[in-house]
């Protein structure tokens, strides 16, 4: 059934508005967001659709056609009624929470909604959720808002609602993506630019089958290790704030002083914040084998340095390395398990994919399921 039509079965009416946002997939800077590094992250054209249409009264009734689940919540009191909400229902909520706290008016809907965008395989499917809803009641009340300020609003219905301690570049990618192209995002000054990506390429996303089991505890210890090493190395450069503030050489200069755990974290950081700044010279030229390359070396920086990939991603990123028309891969989000991206020639994406699938099942026994994508633009909504 269309949304259209569930829409009409579950509220005995017909939609009048739609709204959407994209997933997103991080080409290049992994974990330098919390080290004030800069990103490449793309919007995907795999999305968040929903259908709807305003009510008189300030109730929100929802449908979530991938769950088969609905709810029904007022807009008044959001935070006290967090508890008694299934959990999918926190990020629609904390969208309303978040544009209340800001001074947004939000209105009663109805609406249905489902997603293309592989649930914990590391695309934001739940970032896409957010601004998709964040989208729609822009729509319906006509408030002006840029896309950067509608990610920051889904960014804290996410850090304060939800309660989920997530950086900026998800919310801002599925806001701000704009088509055929990467978003050069600052995570510090929140400075933003599209870069192109090359001419008859395609970004083909990998499922390891592997879901993360992020252990808090392995997080917090790399990025503690990141905060020993700013703290170290003060001493040698002084006001430092974060790894971003210094430089491949000079951590070359001061490495030796770091204990080993600590230097290999910071190298990581400080390495791949230069990759990102490379990579961006390599768009500029239209150059997707440079590119690539500075992707395999990403990737062996988080096997090796960072130690946040697991087997199968190793297998998916090394098969890779001989089918033709595969210009770079590695991992892509957190790490342990999820994802690896591949920047791939246009024309030879079917018999790669082909290619990757057969490799992994013959060394690991696993099914990947693989999706083609092209950078699309970011959130969209309108009536009708």
């Amino acid at each position: 059934m269309t949304l259209q039509q569930l829409f009409q079965t579950h509220f005995a009416s017909q939609p009048t508005f739609w709204a959407e946002a994209p997933g997103r997939v991080n080409l290049l800077g992994e974990h330098v967001d919390y080290n004030g590094g800069m990103v490449l992250p793309a919007a995907i054209d795999r999305a968040v659709r929903l259908v709807g249409r305003p009510t008189q009264d300030s109730r929100v009734s929802l449908y979530a056609a991938d769950l088969d689940k609905s709810v029904s919540f007022s807009l008044e009191n959001l935070m006290e009624q967090k508890a008694s909400l299934p959990s999918w229902a926190h990020y629609p909520a904390g969208v309303a929470w978040a544009l209340q706290q800001a001074g947004y008016p939000v209105g009663g809907l109805q609406a249905v909604f489902q997603s293309n965008v592989p649930i914990g395989a590391g695309l934001s499917s739940s970032a896409a959720v957010e601004v998709a809803f964040a989208s729609a009641w822009q729509l319906l009340h006509g408030w002006s808002a840029d896309c950067m300020t509608i990610a920051k609003l889904c960014q804290q219905a996410e850090n304060r609602y939800v309660g989920v301690n997530s950086g900026l570049m998800d919310q801002f990618a599925s806001a701000c993506g704009v088509k055929d192209h990467l978003l050069y995002f600052d995570t510090r000054s929140l400075e933003w630019n599209p870069v192109p990506l090359p001419a008859g390429t395609a970004v083909v996303i990998a499922d390891s089958g592997v879901r993360r089991t992020l252990a808090t505890s392995a997080y917090n210890e790399r990025r503690a290790a990141c905060n020993k090493a700013v703290e170290l190395l003060s001493a040698y450069k002084p006001g430092i704030q974060t790894l971003r503030d210094v430089s491949s050489v000079e951590f070359a200069a001061y490495s030796e002083f770091l204990p080993e755990d600590v230097r290999q974290r910071a190298e990581h950081v400080v390495k791949e914040i230069w990759r990102v700044e490379q990579a961006v010279r390599a768009l500029d030229k239209n150059d997707p084998k440079l590119f690539g390359g500075l992707m395999y070396a990403g990737h062996q920086s988080l096997k090796v340095l960072y130690e946040v990939s697991c087997p199968e991603l190793d297998v998916l990123v090394d098969a890779t390395r001989t089918i033709p028309g595969c210009y770079g891969a590695r991992l892509t989000g957190a790490g342990f398990g999820g994802c690896t991206v591949n920047l791939v020639d246009d024309a030879q994406t079917e018999a790669f994919i082909a290619r990757l699938q057969a490799e992994y099942k013959e060394k690991t026994g696993r099914d990947a399921a693989i999706y083609l994508c092209h950078a699309s633009d970011g959130a969209r909504a309108g009536w009708g």
